[in-house]
């Protein structure tokens, strides 16, 4: 399964809401969006700078990844969000292989 890291933002209400009443919902909401959609959440955090928290989403396609992102986007608790597919390092050396080929053939505008 593709491998995904989810970050976002809060909205300052969002923020208000939840120092009433603080709880851990990136391991709780992660795990139960990840499991909405046959996967499984390889972990949660919070952090500091952009984005105030990420998870990690072993997810089984594109198509699942994006409906854990709309669906938590429309909540409206959100004021930014961004998601990256990660790979192994086994595939991006094979894209780094595969480069070659782009290589040879991309002519970049001058």
């Amino acid at each position: 399964m593709p491998i995904f890291m989810y970050q976002a933002a809060y909205t300052p209400e969002s923020w208000a809401a939840q120092l009433k009443n603080p709880q851990n919902r990136v391991e709780t909401v992660g795990r139960q969006a990840c499991e909405a959609v046959g996967g499984k959440c390889l972990g949660g955090w919070y952090s500091f700078g952009e984005y105030d928290l990420m998870i990690i989403a072993d997810v089984p396609d594109n198509e699942s990844m994006s409906a854990i992102a709309l669906a938590i986007a429309a909540g409206g608790a959100l004021k930014a969000s961004k998601t990256t597919v990660l790979m192994t390092g086994t595939e991006g050396v094979a894209g780094m292989r595969k480069a070659d080929a782009v290589a040879k053939v991309y002519k970049p505008a001058r």
